[in-house]
């Protein structure tokens, strides 16, 4: 396929590398010429330099023939206006990155619809997304819904805490825990994805990803020694989009603090946010944090505009000794070196905008809803048995599966269940199917008759 992404910076560059490990053509159009080179170097990629918004650039990059357009830019004007040319050039599909979320409220007079767009990724509200999850859930690494709310997977990083884990087996977890079901379907072990099977051990240290219905998540909680209640303190570090987003967000569940350090904004934040304590300081104020009784915040969350300040800040909570530590960061190159700090949970809007636009062309393309995923290198499959596939003939236990790839959960009219060596699937099922991309074809194979 042919893919045209206008904005080749941080967002544009990852999804451009994905795209191509995927196999397709990517032209990469942007004025700066650092970024058109870097992606011409770095990528087996064509870079066009110059203005997305202009015909004859379009033209030069050949839009007419492209199957989507991937308008990135950071300005919205920009992305909207590259969108309405591609769609007139007779592009096929358009997604565009608006950062101004009152472009898709139901009142406004410029809908991106307007201008032939057919998919609105707004970044502060996938992170807010994202973090009101994480916040909800205080002892896990990442959290994901599924099934309309009905499913969750769940990372929890194992600690002292954890003897009921540590040093058994799969089996021997799902054995001893035979009350409720729940799935095991990816481990994080030293950066390294692992997708366990029966005879799996796991170690001290690991993160470990749960697949389970909503309603036993309070039970795999206690099984792991990590508190059921929900986070009711919450401090946000910043008056940013997320941060204003997020209390919003939480405002009716929690007690919000709102933390900034422009007057200005914090005085305008209190204005228009009743139920929300705005406080004007520096949120890496070691007296002022102190002075908040920081230990015994629930949750501390850090989405200023300045990464250094959010990752200081971060740090120095998790010092203090508060429950949940989330740290929000644009740079990407960031992620790795934080994330071995084991500070807590790391969210990066433009990660959430990659991964958001990859499951939509990847759905598409291959007819079947695939999920990915930031931290982890597995993605999730949604997949239907043919009449008479390999998979319908007998137990999951006894099928030659690939390796890299786990069954995770069944879901047979509308009643989900957790899949087990010996479930069996029909062709009225369809499954949840935990994979890595070298594992895809294979997997597939086995649904087709």
């Amino acid at each position: 396929m042919k893919i045209v992404l206008i904005g080749a910076g941080e967002v544009g560059f990852h999804i451009a590398k994905a795209l191509i490990d995927d196999g397709h053509d990517i032209t990469a159009v942007d004025i700066d010429p650092e970024k058109c080179r870097r992606i011409a170097e770095s990528l087996d990629a064509i870079s066009v330099e110059g203005n997305g918004a202009s015909p004859k650039i379009l033209h030069k990059a050949d839009v007419e023939s492209a199957d989507y357009v991937l308008c990135l830019t950071r300005v919205d004007e920009v992305n909207l206006i590259a969108a309405q040319q591609a769609h007139v050039l007779g592009a096929k599909h358009i997604i565009a990155r608006i950062r101004n979320q009152q472009y898709s409220h139901r009142d406004s007079i410029i809908k991106p619809e307007k201008f032939g767009v057919d998919l609105v990724i707004h970044p502060e509200q996938e992170a807010c997304l994202e973090i009101s999850r994480l916040v909800r859930n205080p002892y896990a690494a990442q959290v994901m819904d599924f099934e309309d709310g009905r499913l969750q997977m769940l990372g929890f990083q194992l600690g002292n805490n954890c003897s009921a884990i540590v040093g058994k087996s799969v089996r021997e977890i799902c054995e001893i825990n035979d009350d409720y079901k729940f799935g095991i379907i990816a481990v994080l072990r030293n950066t390294k994805t692992i997708v366990p099977w029966a005879d799996f051990q796991f170690e001290n240290g690991d993160i470990v990803y749960f697949i389970l219905r909503t309603e036993n998540v309070r039970h795999l909680k206690a099984m792991l020694g990590k508190a059921t209640e929900y986070s009711r303190r919450v401090m946000i570090i910043g008056g940013s989009k997320i941060g204003r987003s997020l209390a919003e967000e939480l405002q009716d569940e929690m007690n919000i603090r709102l933390v900034e350090s422009n007057r200005e904004k914090a005085e305008h934040i209190a204005n228009h946010m009743d139920n929300i304590m705005v406080i004007n300081a520096d949120g890496t104020d070691i007296e002022f944090l102190k002075s908040e009784n920081i230990q015994d915040i629930d949750s501390f969350i850090t989405v200023t505009a300045n990464e250094q300040t959010n990752i200081l800040a971060g740090l120095l909570a998790h010092h203090f000794g508060v429950k949940q530590s989330i740290i929000h960061v644009s740079n990407t190159e960031f992620l790795p070196i934080i994330q071995e700090l084991g500070i807590g949970p790391i969210i990066s809007k433009n990660m959430s905008t990659v991964n958001t636009i990859l499951r939509k062309i990847r759905s598409d393309i291959s007819d079947t809803s695939v999920f990915t995923f930031e931290e982890i290198d597995v993605d999730v499959l949604e997949l239907q048995p043919e009449p008479g596939s390999r998979i319908t003939q007998m137990k999951l236990s006894e099928l030659s599966f690939p390796k890299e790839s786990i069954v995770g959960v069944i879901n047979h009219h509308g009643h989900l269940s957790i899949a087990r060596g010996s479930s069996r699937l029909t062709a009225e099922d369809t499954a949840l199917v935990f994979a890595k991309n070298n594992a895809f074809n294979a997997v597939r194979k086995l649904f087709r008759a």
